[in-house]
């Protein structure tokens, strides 16, 4: 075991930092200042019309960063994937990363946010954490403009003849708020609208996010946003964005949102951090413009998915690449000694002391997203973020695993020392992309809905069969009428477990999985398959994290991690 080092927070490892201007950083990577469109030193917005001329220009490599199912006891997977591009610059490599922008909701909850940690971080940290350039906050904006033009329309006549008991589309907010799961709006007398059943989703969760991730470019995302069902009629006919005809009006709102955000690590490696759907309820990655204009700009381009390989990494692989038409050259799955003990059946409060056995018993769940990546033909490399209580026997159970499963490992220590404590992970992926790869899809999109769920749940999560409620059934049916079953599916699921019960840690067996019900995202080019108690609005921890934050009298943000 090695001696614990004194690590500042992050918050004040990041306020001590020297940043350079952003304009210094984007011509690092050969951009001038008419490429970009400043919001202030440390922060700016790729111009449509660089994007544009770059679309000639020669793609890097792509390495996608995911992890084990996550636990309370940590993964660090940001951290892993900003400390990995650093290294790769370290090592005189032309390297950018490419990120989520984080949600409030987590960031003033329990999970925190979403700029790495320690000393792979990327800046300005308060900032990207909070409202950065205000992507968010335009895509809820546009989210709920269109709840408003919606209950407008019902009021002012109903022309389309919108069924009230059956508005698929909710308003958001980009925070917890169990209370406003579900609303009734509307009452107050005539003057006031026609009373119905309402309810809020986290902004993440929005399928305006989805868009704005998935579009390719402003005339793209006007034509997804018409496509977006909102209701049904009294006659049970779709109802979409187009027949109210207020996609311009939505596009406007989204036009400096959809521009893709750069800024840079601690270490200086430029960032495009752009999009935030959540993985569990929504896609989990990064904006395509932002993945697509990175691989124009950089040799080697390091991503991440949300949460384990059974979400963030399966929707990447299946939805993401589709849009893209630009598959990962590698995949990096993080974990740590800590979380695999718990895994393993380990308590919280015990994964500090050495444990051969629960280790062991936990490295199933890393063996089956090894499996899951594999199966889509792509080289993996397995990262383990170090912990100073990670013991020298535990460490070589692992090299010995990984040696019998023919994968690279390495050891990273980027929280602790940056880039340098990356560099041989960089070397073994550089060495991983060099190798052979045949990519695939899990699944043909002319499958029928119900086999690419069943495909999902067998090859990735590892279960015996989906069980669909009649809710569901009813709905599949009816997609099929409408033509919709040749779009992926996007699962949203549990991220603790491979199964929808959060409680089961490790690889869990013979699990069915249930459908409760499947919503058409026409507009992002998916239909969502809601499993389990998954929820679309989070709640608050008892102790948020907000508790702990403040702001000095001079500006200075405190608590924020």
């Amino acid at each position: 075991m090695t001696t614990k080092k004194t690590v500042p927070s992050d918050i004040d490892i990041a306020q001590a930092a020297s940043m350079m201007t952003i304009t210094d950083i984007a011509a690092g990577v050969g951009l001038t200042d008419e490429d970009i469109e400043m919001y202030g030193q440390y922060k700016a917005k790729i111009k449509f019309d660089t994007i544009d001329r770059l679309k000639t220009a020669k793609d890097g490599k792509l390495i996608l960063v995911t992890s084990i199912n996550p636990t309370p006891a940590g993964e660090g997977k940001s951290t892993v994937t900003v400390g990995l591009a650093d290294a790769l610059k370290a090592s005189g490599k032309n390297s950018m990363v490419a990120l989520r922008e984080p949600s409030l909701g987590p960031v003033m909850g329990v999970k925190g946010g979403a700029t790495g940690g320690g000393y792979a971080q990327v800046l300005p940290m308060e900032d990207i954490n909070l409202h950065f350039t205000g992507d968010i906050h335009a895509i809820t904006t546009a989210n709920n403009a269109l709840s408003a033009f919606i209950d407008n329309h019902i009021h002012q006549g109903n022309k389309l003849e919108i069924d009230p008991r059956r508005i698929l589309w909710k308003r958001v907010m980009d925070m917890n708020d169990r209370a406003l799961r579900q609303i009734v709006v509307g009452l107050g007398g005539p003057a006031r609208g026609i009373p119905r059943e309402d309810g809020f989703d986290i902004t993440v969760a929005s399928e305006i996010m989805a868009v704005l991730c998935l579009s390719s470019s402003l005339k793209d995302m006007k034509a997804r946003l018409s496509n977006i069902v909102i209701a049904y009629t009294y006659e049970k006919e779709p109802v979409t964005v187009a027949d109210l005809d207020v996609q311009g009006a939505l596009a406007l709102l989204l036009k400096d949102a959809l521009k893709p955000n750069i800024v840079q690590t601690l270490e200086h490696t430029p960032a495009l951090i752009h999009g935030g759907p959540f993985a569990n309820i929504a896609h989990g990655c990064n904006s395509v413009l932002a993945t697509k204009t990175a691989l124009k700009l950089a040799d080697y381009v390091v991503t991440e998915s949300g949460f384990g390989a059974d979400l963030g990494a399966e929707k990447f692989l299946n939805i993401k690449t589709r849009t893209t038409g630009k598959h990962p050259d590698a995949v990096v799955i993080v974990a740590t000694i800590r979380a695999l003990k718990m895994h393993g059946g380990k308590p919280k409060n015990e994964l500090t002391d050495e444990d051969a056995k629960a280790l062991k018993l936990g490295l199933a769940n890393l063996q089956k997203h090894l499996e899951t990546i594999h199966q889509f033909g792509l080289p993996a490399v397995v990262a383990i973020n170090k912990f100073h209580t990670d013991t020298d026997a535990e460490i070589k159970i692992l090299e010995e695993f990984c040696q019998n499963q023919d994968v690279p490992f390495s050891l990273t220590e980027v929280w602790e020392k940056g880039g340098e404590g990356g560099r041989d992970l960089a070397a073994r992926v550089i060495e991983a992309i060099e190798g052979p790869a045949d990519f695939s899809y899990l699944y043909p999109l002319d499958l029928p809905v119900k086999e690419k769920i069943n495909s999902i749940v067998q090859k990735v999560y590892g279960g015996s069969e989906a069980v669909f409620s009649k809710k569901a059934e009813a709905q599949i049916k009816q997609y099929e009428e409408y033509g919709w079953d040749s779009l992926p599916v996007c699962m949203a699921k549990t991220q603790y477990s491979l199964s929808d019960d959060p409680s089961l840690y490790g690889r869990p067996e013979g699990f069915k999985v249930s459908i409760r019900e499947v919503v058409p995202k026409l507009g992002a080019g998916f239909l969502v398959a809601l499993t389990g108690d998954v929820m679309t609005m989070p709640g608050l921890p008892k102790n948020p994290a907000a508790q702990k934050m403040d702001v000095t009298d001079d500006g200075k943000g405190v608590g924020l991690f």
